[in-house]
């Protein structure tokens, strides 16, 4: 097809003008040169695509089937390079950010609102995905940066991701009243000492590849603590509202239940023990040069969160 390209320019300069010299003047070519083109193309096509006549050409069927085609991708490719003249002109350059739908909502959105705003010349797509397919996808360069949870990071070393700390974060574990009330009233109130608690009630976890959840279950382990009846989820928002709901005991991020907890809708049930905190931050490809979009994005948040 690649031969073809300035072929069907001819042709569609042809079925334009209805007339092979008409069409020669407007290319800037001679008469013989496009009935060449058009021979050429028509043998290709093993098609006949103009029915000639002393008066002119006009299309077969085939030719106007072709014809439409040929109109589409020369609009197309011309809407391209009107397109990429544009960011030139106006040095706009591109941002890709993965990141998880929970982070997307509680960190990212808030901010990026009027960082917009502020560089309009910078434009953003945004994939939602886990944390490892983030990961995944900087190693891959189909991104250029990522905000993430960074423990429990795993680097294969294939392509070395650099992590910038961002702010610390802390889980909880959250219920509603409605569901914790009974289990106060009969077992008191250091709920996660009593095995048969842990028994008994349900818990709302993410799903055992999420970050989060990784690093719940490595501290459950420290402190050996087992829980019997797990609901997983796929991201936090749905943890949330599994707890506000009163189906269990959610462990989700402290900072994004603040409101619930100031307005009582979710109470924390403490274990004992503290969950250890931990960061989120920027991820990107150790091996790839900090692009001028993404070091105003890394200085934007470092100076706003």
């Amino acid at each position: 097809m690649e031969q073809n390209l300035n072929l069907y320019q001819i042709f569609y300069e042809v079925a334009g003008c209805r007339n092979f010299s008409v069409a020669a003047k407007k290319l800037y070519i001679t008469q013989p040169a496009v009935s060449k083109a058009i021979s050429r193309l028509e043998e290709s096509l093993d098609t006949v695509l103009f029915y000639r006549s002393s008066r002119g050409v006009c299309l077969t069927p085939e030719g106007e089937v072709l014809c439409r085609h040929v109109e589409q991708a020369l609009t197309s490719l011309k809407a391209g390079e009107d397109q990429i003249r544009a960011f030139v002109s106006q040095k706009v350059s591109r941002l890709s950010i993965g990141v998880s739908t929970t982070l997307c909502k509680y960190v990212l959105l808030p901010l990026l609102r009027t960082f917009i705003t502020e560089n309009p010349n910078i434009k953003i797509s945004i994939s939602c995905q886990s944390t490892s397919s983030t990961i995944a996808a900087l190693q891959e360069g189909a991104i250029d940066i990522g905000l993430v949870g960074l423990g429990h990071l795993q680097d294969d070393g294939s392509r070395p991701i650099t992590c910038l700390p961002l702010k610390t974060i802390e889980d909880i574990f959250v219920a509603s009243d409605t569901y914790l009330s009974p289990f106060y009233g009969k077992y008191g109130g250091d709920l996660f000492d009593e095995p048969d608690f842990l028994n008994e009630a349900s818990f709302i976890m993410l799903d055992r590849e999420n970050i989060s959840r990784k690093h719940a279950d490595s501290f459950l382990a420290a402190h050996q603590i087992e829980l019997t009846n797990i609901i997983e989820v796929n991201h936090m928002d749905l943890a949330i509202e599994f707890a506000r709901a009163g189906l269990g005991i959610a462990c989700v991020i402290g900072e994004f239940v603040k409101d619930d907890l100031e307005k009582g809708a979710l109470a924390e049930v403490r274990p004992g023990h503290k969950v250890p905190k931990r960061q989120i931050g920027f991820a990107y490809s150790s091996r790839s040069p900090l692009s001028s979009s993404m070091e105003k994005l890394i200085q934007y948040y470092q100076t706003r969160v």
